[in-house]
């Protein structure tokens, strides 16, 4: 009885913060080493279903960096990165694709296996329209976002579905790009008037101290996470799930986040808590 008492006493706390974001948008980046994580995916899945169902309108934007190595691999490709972006020939930027659209399916199944509704939104359904990237002469077939098309993300939120979105994206003139999932993350999160967005990595967030996660700054503005690129607290492939947010937050995306995805329901208790688990990045 007094277990059931506490959880009673849990879902009467998250009335407050279910009440403020219903109706409201909610991106979330799922990926990198993480993604191959089953107890995890399965935690973060579930947290995605649970905002869908009361009235919260949840998006998925997912990476799977692990599964496109292991899908160059087996063709004889080595991955080869600049500055931590993936080179990527016209050629390999179609097993990109396969390996990704792989992690869509299978995210949109485990949706469906825990009670929910997927609907996975790939190159095809012409969500992300990309352009080449500014550095494309070396990175080849990478792109950036030129607009996100909202239209089949609301025709999920009608049918009361999880849009998953893959981030690769078609240009004008009909190539795949290769987009960071960061990024496509926190334009889908600007273009849909988001009132946060997520990211989910494999590290409790920012830390002042490189793998002491004691050190964990759990609030930074804009201005301080600069400085912290600038004097190197904030390195390597953190910079640019830290640019994801700043610029998310000056396209009037309210509060951005960085949070461990390995945390049991990670995505809920830095929502529905104060205190959060994670690094809020907040303008």
């Amino acid at each position: 009885m007094e277990d059931s008492i506490r959880k009673a006493d849990i879902l009467v706390e998250a009335i407050p913060y279910i009440q403020a974001f219903r109706g409201r948008v909610i991106v979330a980046k799922y990926g990198g080493s993480a993604i191959d994580n089953p107890v995890a995916m399965r935690g973060i899945l579930q947290d995605v279903i649970f905002l869908s169902t009361v009235g919260i309108r949840a998006v998925l934007v997912h990476g799977g960096g692990p599964a496109i190595t292991r899908l160059l691999e087996q063709g004889g490709h080595a991955s080869q990165f600049v500055d931590g972006i993936r080179v990527t020939t016209r050629h390999t930027v179609r097993l990109v694709n396969r390996a990704l659209a792989q992690v869509n399916d299978r995210l949109v199944k485990e949706i469906g296996r825990l009670g929910g509704q997927g609907v996975g939104l790939v190159p095809d359904s012409g969500v992300v329209v990309a352009a080449p990237h500014k550095r494309a002469a070396e990175l080849g077939a990478v792109g950036g976002v030129r607009i996100v098309q909202a239209a089949p993300i609301r025709r999920a939120f009608l049918r009361h579905a999880v849009p998953v979105i893959s981030p690769v994206g078609i240009g004008a003139d009909g190539q795949l790009y290769n987009i960071n999932a960061d990024d496509v993350a926190s334009r889908v999160a600007i273009h849909m008037r988001a009132e946060k967005l997520v990211l989910l990595t494999n590290v409790r967030g920012i830390l002042r101290r490189a793998g002491d996660s004691a050190s964990l700054i759990s609030t930074v503005s804009i201005n301080a996470a600069q400085r912290l690129v600038e004097r190197r607290v904030i390195q390597s492939g953190m910079i640019p799930k830290v640019e994801a947010c700043i610029g998310a937050l000056h396209g009037r995306v309210k509060k951005t986040h960085i949070i461990d995805a390995s945390i049991p329901h990670a995505l809920l208790l830095e929502i529905f808590t104060k205190q959060g688990i994670g690094t809020e990045i907040v303008r």
